[in-house]
């Protein structure tokens, strides 16, 4: 179950898949997320950003990132509660079958003609992630619960990653109270769209 905490980390075992690793609050720091080892599921619910294009940071992979909790501006070493994406090329997500970003912007990225998009996706597909849950613009805290918990029920009955959240977006456009495309349509999915096994 997701929980609306501002920062948590959220892991599940492929050894044994009702174990659970939870980090909330002041336990969700970028350390927690660097001793993340292989998974079924990675689930990171913060705050992404992004800093669009400067003199200042050339490279794409640090102008994106996600916060953490311990966060401390102009802390140069350590743990300073930001996760960029070039240090999220170094996570060691081989054999992770999905990491799941529940924030804002967490889909962004530098176009580069030839090579593609720069940032955070891009960081996880060179850590080794399998698929990716993303979103591309600010989202509701109460609606992606609700997509997520939908999402993770449709994975374990053995949807496929995309059209599991394929049926979860027509379902919250054919409802009421999350109907604009808003609440449901920031998120989307890269990488391996087939059904997931939970040993």
């Amino acid at each position: 179950m997701i929980y609306p905490y501002f920062t948590r980390f959220f892991y599940r075992s492929p050894a044994h898949s009702s174990a659970k690793l939870t980090c909330s609050r002041s336990k969700a720091t970028k350390n927690a997320v660097k001793q993340a080892k292989k998974t079924n599921i990675l689930h990171i619910a913060t705050q992404g950003f992004f800093k669009p294009e400067s003199n200042v940071i050339e490279n794409p992979l640090l102008r994106y990132g996600l916060v953490l909790a311990g966060v401390t501006i102009g802390q140069s070493a350590g743990d300073d509660g930001v996760l960029t994406a070039l240090e999220t090329t170094n996570l060691n997500l081989v054999g992770t079958k999905l990491v799941v970003l529940s924030a804002c912007d967490t889909g962004k990225g530098d176009i580069k003609i030839g090579q593609g998009v720069y940032g955070l996706r891009r960081a996880l597909v060179i850590a080794g992630s399998e698929s990716q849950l993303i979103s591309l613009w600010k989202v509701s805290d109460d609606a992606t619960k609700d997509l997520i918990v939908a999402y993770y029920g449709r994975l374990q009955k053995g949807e496929g990653r995309s059209e599991a959240l394929r049926q979860i977006q027509l379902g919250m456009l054919k409802g009421e109270k999350q109907k604009h495309p808003f609440y449901w349509a920031s998120f989307i999915p890269s990488g391996d769209a087939t059904s997931m096994t939970f040993n």
